[in-house]
Order: structure tokens, then C-alpha cells, then sequence
């Protein structure tokens, strides 16, 4: 072999290590991770569109007020008239992941935008997209919500602080007579 020759391949294998060593850097460099990309729709998330208070019936006065105290996302249950105050004790909210919405919805994890929840999962929030929401003839609301199991469409209302006995038995005052009774 010549030395012109031995020169060219030594340079020809520089040339080629450096474009491997390149392409590899470029592809590592661009690489998405898929927890790298989970946190930074956690970060991302607006959790602002949870502000205020639902209930499970459009006619009924708010039962859930989700709101943000000291830094920290947090909900309340109204109380029992005989409670002597509206809303209870705050319970700490956290962001829920979007990989985690099928736990919890039968909605494709596209479409929310927002998912919040208790650390225990009795209680889940989940803002869908409005775009979705007016397109899905089963939503009738932009709130979803699953509660201890069970997973229906909330309703983002007024906030108030009128004592409402949720806990009233509604048949209290009720009486039945009986219609083979002859008279």
C-alpha cells in the first residue's frame, strides 16, 4: 500500500467515526423520552380552568368548591346544615397524568386537556377540551368527574355559601295511603 493511499483511508475512517459519532449525538439529541415528555405536560398543565364549584345536577346548589389556598390546589364538600359551617376541611388535590385517564374515563386522552384528583382517587376532575365537548353528543358539560367508581359529566356553577342539607331525606314528609283500602 502506498503512503498516498494509507493517508486517504486514515482520513476516510476519521470521517466516517465522526459522522457515526454525529448522527449518534444528533439522535440522542432529538430523542423524545416518554417521561421526559409526561412531565412536561404535568408542568404545563392549567389547572386554573378547575377554579369554582360543581355539581352533579345543573338545578342543584354547588356540593364540590375546588381552589387554590397557599400555592397548593385543594377541594371541599359543602356541609350539613347541622355542621354550623358551609364547607368542609380542604383536601389536597394533585395533577393527574394523561396516561392515567383510562383509569378513570372512557374519553381518549387527547381530547382533556386538565386532569386533577385526590390522593386517594375518590374524587377525579377532568376538563375536556371544549372543541370536543361541543362535538360529543354525550357531553353535556366540559366537566367530567369520577366519584368513588363511578365516572358522569359535572357541572361547574355558581359558587355559594348557603347551608343546604344534603343529607335531608327527601321522603321524610311523605305519607302513603294505601290504594286497596276501601272507603
Amino acid at each position: 500500500m502506498s503512503l498516498c493511499s494509507s493517508i486517504f483511508y486514515k482520513r476516510l475512517t476519521y470521517l466516517m467515526l465522526s459522522a457515526t459519532a454525529s448522527t449518534v449525538l444528533l439522535l440522542s439529541g432529538c430523542s423524545d423520552s416518554s417521561d421526559a415528555q409526561a412531565d412536561t405536560e404535568v408542568a404545563a398543565t392549567d389547572l386554573s380552568v378547575f377554579a369554582g364549584c360543581y355539581t352533579v345536577s345543573q338545578d342543584e346548589p354547588a356540593q364540590i368548591k375546588v381552589s387554590q389556598q397557599d400555592g397548593a390546589w385543594v377541594m371541599q364538600m359543602k356541609e350539613p346544615a347541622s355542621a354550623k359551617r358551609v364547607w368542609d376541611e380542604p383536601e389536597a388535590l394533585e395533577v393527574i397524568k394523561n396516561s392515567d385517564i383510562p383509569q378513570f374515563f372512557s374519553i381518549d386522552p387527547d381530547n382533556v386537556d386538565a386532569v386533577i384528583g385526590r390522593p386517594d382517587r375518590v374524587l377525579v376532575l377532568a376538563h375536556v377540551k371544549p372543541a370536543y365537548a361541543n362535538i360529543d353528543p354525550l357531553l353535556d358539560s366540559e366537566y367530567l368527574s369520577y366519584i368513588y367508581r363511578g365516572a358522569n359529566t359535572i357541572y361547574r356553577v355558581e359558587c355559594d355559601d348557603v347551608n343546604t342539607d344534603i343529607l335531608a331525606n327527601p321522603h321524610a314528609n311523605i305519607i302513603i295511603d294505601n290504594v286497596n283500602e276501601s272507603s
